[in-house]
């Protein structure tokens, strides 16, 4: 028996240091230095930096004279720096890390929720419209979308609490018992002044062990006539080992928590890809807008001085008697009229513009010399004469590969087989051995009518040394075995669980489907825009052939007023619809790199700078003063 005593305490040493090396989680740290703040750190509210509206300097370095000269490698840079979704979903990292820190210590997971943020970045679209004078707009208004990761419940197996736990007790009384006889007394009424300690400390191990080891004292003085000791002080050292031998027994499943909490940090980097992604994707397409916006203008412009020449022309062969007056009154009204198309397009910009500084701004158009400026884009869109996409298998192989949603569905079904392991336990018995090891000891004042050892002479001092001494020994070994009878609730969660795996799988398979279809969808998109920019290009020549002809037959009196402002108007139109088509190509072109899920490669983004708001490249060069 002596050497089953041994065993138990060697193994209680042991697993009383094997938790000291992990007892600090990752992520969350505290200010301060000194033995002091190190015993305190655990027990100090820690609040995190206050968020940071200053925007980079980027935006302050691209501003000259009013204007914000910009690149799309500086639009991207920006949103990158200053964006309030990307700077929103930074968080998801910490949470991730603290929801680990939980399930390390035998706490219940909480669940990190994830979801991508998209807004409104196009101005048609803010205003409802689909199309303006030969402008189309294919962004959606603001929405957010989930891709949440598994939802955490209490069901399976309990987890043991890998914290330890220090406990301490310690109480005054004072009791006073009437007597039904004074021969065990020699008393009517016996006094008791006394104090009471107790020192404890628990912890639970993977492994499905739970050890305790408590200290007990009590000091009694009494007016009990016959006790041998008085006062006198009674102490015992317990040590109590249980270890879980069907239910929750092994690393694997007491360990589940900590492994879905990783795989959760794991779901949450890609979440912030993902809205990375979606971000970078929204700007570009804003920026080619912006581009069209502007260019649309321009042809707003041309329009009005074609037909203000027109009008000025017409005003003369009037004035010399060449041309009714009738003529003046139809150039008049098509100046008017393209007088308010360029408004409307003029105003379309603006509001591109201010949806734009507020995609690139933590601040939106709240600084006068940001909301002031206007924005002048640098870049133009270019397509090609020849489409050199990939073939379609390539692309959907690559998109299968790279489209951050499809890793984290199959991160989510493991997670789910994790959780699923704890349910299977949950179907066992419960069936716990348990040891208990307790050391007596027992020292006080001899009293007159007392007839005590010189032994238990002394105090706590004496008490204690009979304690670690061995001297008066207890223990105990035994089972406890409970099985529920029919076992509903286990049984259910077991069906519930399995079907929740199941919905993850066909889920996950419904996406690589969808992903498929947004590959094709935008392959085909490529393939319609590049051929609509080509027939617009050849109509907007077209149109300017029939215009130019239809002038010189005017000058020469061959022709009508009515005929001249009607292919004007046609080359407005084609010159619009041809600027349409070149944005509705760029954009096909970013809608098929986000399917495919290389909109960070073809933009040469760093996820590590996305995470810091910190990029590297420098702003691009402004342009000369005139």
């Amino acid at each position: 028996m002596i050497s089953v005593q041994r065993g138990m305490a060697a193994i209680c040493v042991l697993l009383l240091l094997a938790p000291m090396a992990s007892a600090q989680g990752p992520g969350i740290q505290t200010s301060g230095a000194g033995w002091r703040s190190g015993l305190l750190r655990d027990y100090k509210y820690q609040e995190l930096a206050p968020i940071d509206l200053a925007n980079s300097g980027r935006l302050e370095a691209l501003l000259r004279s009013g204007n914000i000269y910009l690149s799309l490698a500086d639009a991207i840079a920006l949103a990158l720096e200053n964006n309030l979704d990307i700077a929103y979903q930074r968080y998801g990292a910490l949470n991730a890390s603290a929801n680990l820190l939980r399930a390390q210590a035998g706490g219940l997971l909480r669940g990190v929720p994830n979801g991508v943020q998209t807004a409104t970045t196009n101005a048609l679209a803010q205003s409802g419209i689909t199309s303006v004078a030969g402008t189309a707009s294919t962004s959606s208004g603001s929405s957010s979308s989930s891709a949440s990761g598994t939802i955490i419940t209490a069901t399976g197996s309990s987890i043991p609490n890998y914290d330890p736990s220090l406990s301490v007790t310690y109480a005054g009384f004072h009791q006073t018992s009437p007597q039904p006889n004074t021969v065990t007394t020699g008393t009517t009424s016996v006094a008791a002044n006394g104090t009471f300690a107790s020192f404890g400390y628990s912890q639970g191990f993977a492994t499905g062990t739970a050890l305790s080891l408590t200290w007990n004292n009590e000091t009694v003085n009494s007016n009990n006539l016959f006790n041998s000791l008085n006062p006198n002080t009674v102490a015992n050292l317990n040590l109590t080992v249980t270890q879980q031998l069907l239910q929750g027994f092994g690393l694997a499943v007491n360990r589940r928590n900590i492994r879905i909490a990783k795989n959760t940090q794991k779901v949450t980097d890609l979440n912030f890809k993902l809205q990375v992604i979606a971000t970078v994707a929204q700007v570009i397409a804003a920026y080619w807008d912006l581009v069209s916006f502007t260019e649309n203008v321009k042809v707003k412009e041309q329009a009005l001085a074609l037909s203000q020449k027109l009008y000025e022309d017409n005003k003369k062969q009037v004035e010399i008697g060449t041309l009714a007056p009738i003529s003046i009154v139809q150039a008049e009204s098509e100046v008017a009229t393209n007088e308010q198309a360029l408004v409307n397009a003029q105003t379309q910009l603006l509001q591109q513009e201010t949806l734009i500084k507020n995609a690139l701004s933590r601040t939106g158009v709240a600084s006068p010399s940001i909301s002031e400026a206007h924005i002048i884009p640098t870049d133009r869109i270019r397509v090609p004469e020849k489409d050199r996409t990939e073939p379609l298998q390539d692309l959907v192989g690559r998109a299968l590969e790279n489209r951050p949603e499809l890793a984290q569905g199959r991160i989510n079904i493991d997670s789910q087989k994790l959780g699923l392991e704890g349910t299977k336990q949950e179907l066992r018995p419960s069936l716990a051995v348990q040891g208990s090891l307790t050391n007596n000891g027992l020292a006080g004042q001899v009293t007159p009518y007392g007839g005590a050892d010189q032994f238990f002479i002394g105090g706590l001092g004496t008490a204690a040394q009979q304690v670690f001494a061995r001297n008066f020994p207890s223990y105990s070994l035994g089972f406890g075995l409970s099985i529920p009878i029919l076992n509903r609730t286990a049984r259910a969660d077991m069906v519930m669980d399995q079907i929740a795996l199941r919905q993850l799988e066909l889920s996950q398979q419904r996406q690589a489907n969808q992903v498929r279809v947004d590959v094709r969808n935008g392959l085909i998109a490529i393939q319609q825009a590049l051929a609509g920019y080509q027939a617009a290009a050849k109509a907007r020549d077209l149109a300017e052939q029939v215009l130019d002809a239809e002038q010189k037959k005017y000058a020469l009196g061959a022709s009508t007023v009515f005929l001249v402002i009607q292919y004007q108007r046609d080359l407005a139109l084609a010159r619009s619809n041809e600027v349409a088509a070149e944005s509705a190509y760029a954009k096909a072109r970013v809608q098929l790199d986000q399917a495919v899920g290389r909109t960070l490669d073809a933009n040469n983004i760093s996820i590590d700078e996305a995470v810091k708001g910190i990029v590297g490249r420098v702003p691009s060069a402004l342009p000369a003063i005139p």
